[in-house]
């Protein structure tokens, strides 16, 4: 007589799955996804459970196929608590895990989203043209190895090191305050370390970059244009210079603007058209609203201007 196999029956078999899972009171919890959905799901792509779960099951551990007991469930998210509502928790609060291949390319669809964005916004800062997304990359990469070269030397420090001197002790704050690169990481949008990313270059400068300028359209009354300006800019404010700005209130737009495409009378307004600096739109957009009491306008008309083969 053959000899039967007892099978646990809170066990079920899954493959093809990414899980995500959540630790409530002293167990963890794993619920199982279909690749990629669970991403689709919190940014609002996917709205339909049934097409990011692969089974409306809690689990003690997906990859044995261990399900969860109720008694565990009632532990540890109240005896009230609806499966639907626990699976909601895990999937919204809970850590996604992913293969080796998905994490890889995961990382590789941010670095590259990073490097398109900041391509596009620095520009060499004599010929106002834009980097290749291969230039852009060896520069970050080249950060990327500067930081973590710094961050040895540093942990590195301690017995039988020399004093610094004075100078050379500035000399290391300044750098350590420097903003810093090391590289893309899965758990930041693209956007946002984009930003780092371009704050790091311009600050080392591995290659020569800046900013590309914004093109702006600035109104303002003609009653107003030629009156004495009184909102104050304060020393290192945004603007040219330092101190208080004197002049009128067109002469005090035109600073702002570094250089000028077109100007003049439209009806009872004056109009300019030109390039200003990332770092003194917020400025600009200030003045022209105390000024004026807004009725005048600041429009952008280009975010970055670059000049393109």
């Amino acid at each position: 007589m053959p000899v039967g196999i007892n099978q646990p029956s809170n066990q079920i078999k899954l493959t093809n799955v990414s899980f995500v899972r959540l630790k409530k009171g002293k167990k963890r919890f794993e619920i199982a996804c279909y690749k990629n959905k669970v991403l689709e799901y919190r940014s609002g792509i996917e709205t339909d459970l049934d097409n990011v779960l692969q089974i409306p099951s809690v689990f003690l551990n997906v990859s044995k196929g261990q399900t969860a007991p109720s008694a565990d469930l009632a532990k540890s998210f109240g005896a009230s608590t609806s499966i639907n509502d626990i699976i909601l928790e895990i999937l919204k609060k809970g850590e996604l895990q992913v293969g080796e291949k998905e994490r890889h390319a995961q990382l590789e669809r941010v670095h590259n989203e990073v490097i398109d964005i900041v391509a596009g916004k620095l520009v060499d800062p004599k010929s106002k043209r834009v980097y290749t997304t291969g230039m852009i990359d060896k520069a970050l990469d080249q950060l990327s190895s500067q930081g973590a070269h710094a961050k040895q030397e540093e942990s590195g420090k301690g017995s039988g090191a020399a004093t610094p001197s004075g100078e050379d002790e500035e000399h290391a704050k300044m750098k350590k305050n420097m903003p810093t690169w090391t590289g893309v990481v899965t758990t930041k949008s693209a956007k946002s370390q984009a930003l780092n990313a371009m704050r790091a270059l311009i600050a080392w400068q591995p290659i020569p970059v800046s900013r590309a300028r914004m093109r702006l359209r600035v109104s303002c009354p003609m009653s107003i244009l030629k009156q004495p300006a009184k909102v104050v800019i304060k020393a290192g404010g945004d603007g040219e210079g330092d101190g208080e700005k004197k002049g009128t209130v067109k002469d005090r737009i035109l600073s702002y603007v570094e250089e000028v495409e077109s100007q003049g009378e439209v009806g009872s307004e004056w109009e300019v058209v030109g390039f200003v600096e990332p770092g003194a739109f917020k400025g600009l957009g200030e003045f022209v609203g105390g000024e004026t009491k807004g009725r005048g306008r600041v429009e952008v008309l280009d975010m970055a201007v670059v000049h393109e083969d």
